[in-house]
């Protein structure tokens, strides 16, 4: 069983980075799958996070900090983030009522679906250690 971490913290973000690498479908699907997503939360514990996922030229990564070049951008506070990573605040709801703010390529969210529905293993299965 896996150490628990706190919720958006570097052990968070390391948990997520490695879960990715060690995942044979989120490797292939992001080798069809090409984006760069920066995700802002405000307020946290930690004070703001920042991190990104990118997937280019067959290559996927998870780390802090924003993308170099981000083809989105979504910015929430903590109490959204949380409620969306527990289940309890539907994100299509948070972005619709603008708790979740975004910016960059509408087209591109809706290409790259099958990779971020793959993603949601791996968030899911991070979250089942952390504490929020």
């Amino acid at each position: 069983m896996s150490a628990r971490v706190d919720y958006l913290s570097n052990e968070w973000i390391n948990a997520v980075a490695d879960s990715i690498k060690a995942n044979s479908e989120i490797i292939a699907i992001a080798r069809e799958n090409s984006v760069s997503v920066t995700q802002i939360i405000t307020g946290t514990p930690h004070g703001d996070v920042t991190y990104h996922l990118e997937s280019r030229d067959g290559k996927i990564t998870f780390a802090s900090g924003a993308a170099k070049v981000s083809d989105i951008a979504f910015t929430q506070d903590w109490q959204t983030a949380v409620g969306v990573a527990t289940g309890k605040i539907n994100a299509q709801e948070a972005f619709i009522s603008g708790k979740i703010r975004f910016k960059g390529d509408h087209e591109r969210v809706i290409a790259t679906q099958p990779l971020f529905l793959a993603l949601d293993t791996v968030f899911s299965a991070v979250n089942a250690n952390t504490n929020f």
